[in-house]
């Protein structure tokens, strides 16, 4: 009897558990999914239908104008390609810097080991917004040099102002100092502890050094978690607007773009860029701006997927 009641208990159980584990997936699906499916509903859909309160998600009016006038506003192939070449460039320098870095703390003892990697954990707490203004200052006046180089020449004066210059992302990425940067060499530091160390034994037995090593038989063993920091890295540029339009102030990445929509939208459809459009009235522009902004990401996500969730899995982001 008491075997029984025992294995009713945990049926019972289970059954809890498995309809609050149903329960937490819906709430998740609908908090995620949510957003997704009415950004898709109002990017086809006519400006007519927003003012038709029958009409809740599927449109009446199904149209690509909105997102072909939305993609003229946002100079979409030019955008695009900017967007590409800024994000590709940084994601590449700043996952080999890391992940250099990463198998450094990972395998090398050193001193101010302790402290270098306290640094390393106060670059993931620390926000961009704080070292931001000093960047900028070091940026703008090329670390104290620019006055006096403009004594010298105007030319090299201007040649040491890096405001609206690729190299105020490309430098920080360089320097292992780019966006979200400690979480990149801490999942790569924490990916490294986990290869077994008679790999680099048997290396160095075969006369191969710390860096031939490390290209020869750490990375392949890596090439999961060097995609999936990769993946991070690109989606973290391509969505970044806040130090984009810190460094810039006349370069149109795909996150500014966006930023700047509502004027943008407001002067072609009224042609002043003054004049302030209701929410509702430019809303599917706006949501169409969004579906293409993410739309390389997606794809880019679709065709990754199984190879990212295997260097999730392996990378010590999970238990």
């Amino acid at each position: 009897m008491e075997k029984t009641a025992g294995k009713h208990h945990r049926a019972a159980g289970e059954w809890v558990w498995h309809i609050a584990r149903g329960l937490i997936l819906a709430g998740l699906c609908f908090i995620i999914l949510y957003p997704l499916l009415y950004m898709v509903s109002c990017a086809f859909r006519a400006q007519e239908d927003m003012n038709d309160p029958t009409v809740m998600w599927i449109p009446r009016h199904v149209t690509l104008d909105v997102l072909r006038e939305t993609a003229q506003v946002m100079d979409y192939g030019n955008t695009f390609l900017r967007t590409v070449l800024l994000n590709i460039g940084c994601s590449m320098i700043q996952v080999a810097v890391c992940a250099l870095t990463g198998y450094g703390f990972a395998r090398f003892r050193f001193r101010f080991r302790g402290v270098l990697f306290a640094i390393v954990i106060l670059q993931i707490l620390v926000p961009s917004q704080i070292i931001s203004g000093s960047q900028y200052m070091e940026f703008r006046y090329g670390l104290g040099l620019q006055p006096l180089m403009a004594e010298i020449s105007p030319q090299l004066g201007s040649a040491f102002n890096l405001i609206n210059s690729p190299l105020t992302m490309y430098l920080p990425a360089m320097t292992g100092n780019g966006i979200r940067a400690g979480l990149m060499i801490y999942i790569f530091r924490q990916f490294f502890k986990g290869i077994p160390r008679e790999l680099e034994d048997a290396a160095y037995l075969d006369g191969c050094g710390p860096f031939r090593t490390f290209f020869s038989v750490m990375v392949p063993n890596a090439a999961a978690s060097f995609l999936t920091v990769f993946l991070f890295s690109v989606v973290w540029y391509w969505n970044d607007y806040y130090v984009s339009s810190t460094f810039f102030t006349n370069n149109s990445t795909m996150a500014l773009m966006l930023k700047n929509l509502d004027t943008e939208i407001s002067k072609m459809l009224t042609g002043n860029a003054a004049m302030e459009l209701s929410a509702r009235e430019q809303i599917i522009w706006m949501e169409a701006g969004c579906l293409l902004a993410i739309l390389p990401l997606l794809v880019l996500y679709v065709i990754l997927q199984k190879h990212f969730t295997e260097g999730i899995e392996r990378s010590g982001l999970v238990g």
